[in-house]
């Protein structure tokens, strides 16, 4: 057992000097509002006495989805970080009757320290977003840090494994408030209080959802059991084996590092030029730049084996064996100069290849020389633009990460692109290809023209357009399987599929099609990603009120290929005068499983008018929710089964709520 303290957190300080003050008797601080003579070292004296309960409380409200080991040490670094930078403290803290405040609550400097621990505490379980400035709790800690060890506080029994279940489904605000409520004996308004100068945006809703999880006396001597206390530690080893294979790709990428600084070091432009690469002036990496070297696949490999992906494509295209050019692509990729302009999606590295790369095409595309070469974890496009002899050349060279693509996802790859249109190179084993529009479900495909290696005609790019009055869809089919996917701006295709997240299928049937041509409209929000896949599932149908039909309920998920950033939009469909009549965002989520394997349930609203103009609150959840609730903003109802509507006025934002057959609370997706 490892009994965790703190070390010194300040400079030692006069304990005999009192509290310091502003000539108004307060001091503001950044973070906090203004509390009157609360100084560093009443500050420091209460976080040190009662620094157990300041870590046991941080660790209960930060979010079990850190893993015990990060959960502990961002606790302990919290409640480190909460002593006041200057000489004075912030936001003050309305009076409690002493007889309800616990041991040691009634110090100014307690209150004021886990004030600050409850906000940091709740930073932390916020997610990062691209606009405004990440908070620092929000990043994993640098101090305290253990290496080589694990450590978790003990275990407890069944009762506290339910309430930290219960506590994790919770938001943070709403485990702030229980822990409030029941470990610091706080009343009802001192928790809004509290979680108001702690930043929460609705300490109502939190103290409400704090009400659905097991309280009393019970609640609180849970909270006090060993398995929530941060300071009484267990330790073991991390996975050593892992260590190990660690401190190899360490010394291996060492290696690398050193061979990429010998590549910018060595003298010549890069620029694809001709002559001899830079890179063949080091053996380390003569093999990766040396045209000869190229790996080439049999034409009819792909035939033979047991797995259809880029690693079996062919060497196709009429200047596959042009060297020269071949020569300038490998040097562009190892050392590119600046007249190379590099692309890459989100989470591809662009340095160059470890080893003899695979040729898949080169050759013209409309007015440029294309190479595209594949290294097993990513496609890179080379194309230079043919002119005058002696002319320079305007290169580009673009990265898309492949790795662990299947036959779907090695099916085609856009070969050129111009301003409006696009040319796919296609997979040696799809047989047939037709381009049909998304927007009309019930038109029919038409043939595209493809030449000897593969290279389709020109085709019109979905993703150029201004407005979304067609969306092209290419249909590749291998004889027995029919795979449809389009562009969205990047060097692969994006597959698209329809169904429950469990057993996406292809898009093949009317329901599917009608589906997708009510969606495909919004496909531009998920554009140069590095999206793999995106799935479309009609979740639930909703009786709307009044006799005004039938409202389809649709959330649409996009992958990526480095398996993070997803994207998630819930939409409604309500009926339309036109099948291609985009449905409308209710909801959006970045990272979430919502409506993937992990999580296949998803629950969305949104507030719809009828044609007589009275207005509803309409929400629907998964199949897997057994109630809808709606309340707030003077809203409230509810319903059994998967779908509600709630009579309602213009401008209401209530709260939705459901519920699985276990009990477990299901949130709307944001």
């Amino acid at each position: 057992m490892l009994n965790v303290r703190p070390h010194d957190l300040v400079p030692s300080q006069d304990p005999t000097a009192g509290p310091v003050t502003t000539v108004a008797g307060t001091r503001t601080e950044a973070g906090g509002g203004i509390r009157a003579g609360v100084g560093v070292g009443q500050a420091e004296a209460a976080l040190v006495e009662h620094y157990p309960r300041l870590v046991r409380i941080a660790y209960l409200v930060l979010p079990s989805s850190l893993g015990q080991g990060r959960r502990v040490l961002t606790a302990h670094a919290v409640v480190q970080r909460s002593l006041p930078r200057g000489d004075a403290a912030a936001a003050p803290v309305p009076a409690v009757p002493p007889a309800r405040r616990p041991e040691g609550a009634g110090d100014p400097g307690y209150t004021y320290v886990r004030d600050r621990v409850l906000r940091q505490a709740l930073d932390a379980a916020r997610p990062l977003r691209r606009r405004g400035l990440p908070r620092r709790a929000q990043f994993p800690p640098l101090l305290p840090h253990v290496w080589g060890l694990r450590v978790f506080p003990r275990s407890g029994g069944a009762d506290e494994l339910a309430l930290d279940q219960r506590l994790s489904a919770l938001s943070g605000p709403a485990r702030a408030a229980y822990v409030l409520r029941h470990l610091e004996k706080l009343s009802d308004r001192d928790v809004r209080q509290a979680l108001t100068s702690a930043g929460a945006a609705d300490p109502d809703s939190a103290l409400a959802d704090a009400d659905g999880v097991a309280d009393g006396r019970r609640g609180a001597e849970l909270l006090r059991s060993p398995e929530f206390d941060a300071c009484s530690l267990q330790v073991r080893p991390t996975d050593l084996m892992r260590r190990r294979r660690h401190a190899r790709a360490a010394v291996v990428a060492a290696a690398a590092l050193a061979v990429c600084g010998t590549l910018l070091l060595l003298p010549g432009d890069g620029d694809g030029g001709g002559g001899d690469p830079p890179a063949a002036r080091v053996p380390a990496v003569e093999a990766a730049v040396d045209p000869d070297r190229l790996v080439r696949v049999a034409p009819a490999a792909w035939r033979e084996s047991a797995r259809r992906d880029f690693s079996v494509w062919p060497a196709r295209g009429s200047l596959s064996f042009d060297h020269a050019l071949l020569r300038r692509s490998l040097t562009a990729w190892a050392a590119p100069g600046e007249s190379v302009r590099v692309t890459s999606t989100p989470g591809t590295p662009s340095g160059p290849p470890m080893g003899p790369p695979q040729l898949l095409f080169a050759g013209q595309v409309g007015a440029a020389r294309v190479v595209v070469l594949h290294d097993g974890l990513r496609i890179v496009r080379y194309a230079e633009t043919t002119g005058a002899p002696g002319a320079a050349r305007d290169a580009s060279l673009d990265f898309a990460r492949t790795d662990g693509a299947d036959a779907a996802g090695s099916g085609a790859l856009v070969a050129g692109r111009s301003r409006d249109n696009i040319r796919y190179l296609t997979a040696p084993w799809v047989r047939a290809v037709s381009v049909r529009d998304l927007l009309d479900p019930a038109g029919r495909p038409r043939p595209v023209r493809r030449d000897a290696s593969g290279l389709t005609e020109r085709l019109p790019s979905p993703v150029q357009q201004r407005a979304c009055r067609a969306w092209q869809g290419l249909e590749l089919s291998d004889g027995r399987t029919l795979t449809l996917v389009t562009d969205l701006g990047e060097l692969t295709p994006a597959q698209l599929t329809y169904g429950p997240p469990g057993a996406p299928q292809e898009v093949t049937g009317g329901a599917a099609r009608a589906s997708w041509a009510r969606t495909a409209c919004l496909l531009p929000g998920v554009r140069a990603h590095g999206v793999r896949s995106v799935n479309s599932w009609q979740y639930a149908r909703q009786p709307l009120p009044e006799a005004n039909g039938t409202a389809g309920w649709v959330c649409t998920r996009a992958e990526t290929w480095r398996g993070t950033g997803s994207r998630v939009m819930a939409q409604f469909q309500p009926p339309a005068e036109r099948p291609g009549a985009p449905g409308t965002v209710v909801a959006r989520a970045e990272d979430s499983p919502a409506c993937g394997v992990r999580e296949p349930r998803v629950l969305a609203g949104v507030l719809w008018q009828s044609r007589a103009g009275q207005w509803y609150v309409l929400a629907a959840g998964s199949s897997q929710l057994v109630s809808v609730g709606v309340a707030g903003s003077g809203v409230e109802g509810g319903a059994t089964g998967n779908v509600v509507a709630v009579r309602s006025r213009e401008g209401s934002r209530p709260e939705l709520n459901g519920l699985l057959a276990d009990g477990t609370r299901v949130h709307p997706l944001r």
